[in-house]
């Protein structure tokens, strides 16, 4: 769920608190800035951010064993024996 998904939802859940419409507006347009400028303030990412970044470094390990196994081969021939 992306913030701005979560925003709206709390927007609406406290909308349907407050009754007449010109205060029901303004309660949503208030709530909607004040919650925006919070997680702005957070330094959150989003999920999709967040499930790219797992993957490059998913990828970075399975690279990082192979040449490891590279490597302890390479040393392994040029060993004396």
């Amino acid at each position: 769920m992306s913030r701005t998904d979560f925003i709206e939802q709390l927007v609406q859940q406290a909308s349907k608190l407050a009754s007449g419409s010109q205060v029901q507006q303004d309660i949503e347009a208030k709530l909607r800035v004040l919650m925006q400028g919070a997680f702005n303030r957070m330094d959150l990412v989003s999920r999709d951010e967040f499930d790219a970044q797992a993957a490059v470094l998913a990828r970075t390990r399975e690279k990082l064993e192979q040449l490891e196994q590279q490597l302890a081969a390479l040393q392994a021939e040029i060993e004396p024996r």
